[in-house]
Parts: C-alpha cells; structure tokens; sequence
C-alpha cells in the first residue's frame, strides 16, 4: 500500500554526497560542481552518509539557505527516507491504513497534551507518538540514533495520558529493512529506561515497516515487532 510519493516534494534527482559539514546540511556532488542540501534529520545518521554514495535530492526554491533538500541515500541498494519533515504524513496514511490493528474515523495531527504536542489523537481517546528508526544494527531498527531528551519527554507524557484514561501508542516506523525494533540503550539510557517504563504502565507499542520503491513511492510493508532482548 501507497503511503506517500516523494514525487510529490518535486522533481527527484541524484548526486553523490561528499560531507556533513553540520547536522543541517550536506555537501554533495552533482554534474562536476558542489552543491549544498538541507538536512531534515537531526540524527547522526554517520553509518548512513558515507562519502560517495548516492543521495536522492528535490531543488529548493529561490532564495533558501541551501540548493536542494536531502530525501533518501542509496545504502548498498536500499533507499533511505532521511526527511523527516514528511513523517508525519506518512505516519498519518499508515494509521488511516490499520497499523494500530483498526480502521480509525477520526485523526487529529500536533495535538498539545501536558507540556509537549503529541503527534496524533485518534478518535478522540488514544495519543500516538511516532518515532522514525533508520539505524540498523544486527538485523535490528534501534532509536535513537543520538541522545534524545525530547523522545523520553514524550514517553512521559503518554505515560500520564495513559494514567487519566486515554490510550497510548508509542508507534515506531522502521525505515530500514530489519527483522526487530529495539530501544538503543547505549546511545540513550534514560530513553530505553522510559520506554519501558512507559510498557509497564500500559502505553502499547506498535511498529510498521516501509520501502521506497523504483516509482519513489513510499510503501507499507509489514508490522515490526518488539525484539525479544
């Protein structure tokens, strides 16, 4: 099933990274000249950007800080989503689609709760957070791939929407094709202490798989579950 055409962002076009030079923004290589590339994940993504291989770009319009924006990297054959400003559109047509186990009526996006916005309420009582996991290791999508406070902050509000009588979802995309979703303690420790915390008080998780296939659509695949350890 179809979640999102990146096609739709603008005319997809190739060129070869080269660097990072901060977290925003990419140098990359296109028909012999250099050329710059907002960067719409903060994350490290360092096994990801190696230099020389391919990135996917849309041209930004005139008068913006960098020439193209960044949309996905080749990485030995597999498309990469790496613009996380269309998450949440994505993860909205995966919902629409069943990912939480049932066809919703209603979805409200950035709905405040507590001290944060929380990504989505669906028909009015369930609160859902969606995460993207594009770092793979040994067959498993681990989050975060940098230290997140905002991510435990949201685990903790889902914790006391869950205590005054919502439900609450902690929905994971896998971005990459692996077998497990698993919290990355070693990167995050307060993040995976919180995540489970937040299971053990009753916020489900759910996780949902995607490809980019050779039309640029994004695709739902499969679900993604919990790793055993």
């Amino acid at each position: 099933m179809i979640l999102f055409n990146l096609k739709s962002l603008g005319k997809i076009e190739k060129a070869t990274f080269l660097e990072r030079p901060n977290r925003f923004k990419a140098v990359c290589e296109k028909d012999g000249r250099k050329i710059t590339c907002h960067v719409a994940d903060p994350g490290r993504l360092k096994e990801i950007f190696i230099k020389g291989r391919t990135v996917y770009i849309v041209k930004n319009k005139p008068g913006l800080k960098t020439d193209y924006k960044l949309v996905a990297v080749d990485v030995n054959g597999e498309k990469v989503l790496l613009n996380t400003s269309i998450h949440s559109k994505i993860g909205e047509e995966a919902i629409k689609k069943g990912v939480l186990g049932f066809i919703p009526k209603k979805i409200k996006r950035e709905v405040k709760f507590g001290k944060s916005r929380i990504d989505y309420l669906v028909d009015d009582n369930i609160f859902v957070e969606l995460k993207g996991s594009n770092l793979l290791l040994n067959g498993k999508c681990l989050f975060p791939d940098a230290p997140t406070e905002r991510g435990s902050k949201h685990l903790e509000e889902l914790i006391e929407a869950k205590k005054q009588g919502y439900r609450a979802v902690i929905l994971f995309m896998g971005i990459r094709n692996c077998r497990c979703f698993y919290p990355y303690k070693e990167m995050d420790k307060r993040f995976f202490n919180t995540f489970f915390k937040a299971l053990k008080e009753g916020v489900e998780f759910r996780g949902f798989k995607i490809e980019i296939d050779k039309n640029f659509n994004v695709v739902l695949k499969d679900s993604l579950n919990l790793c055993e350890e």
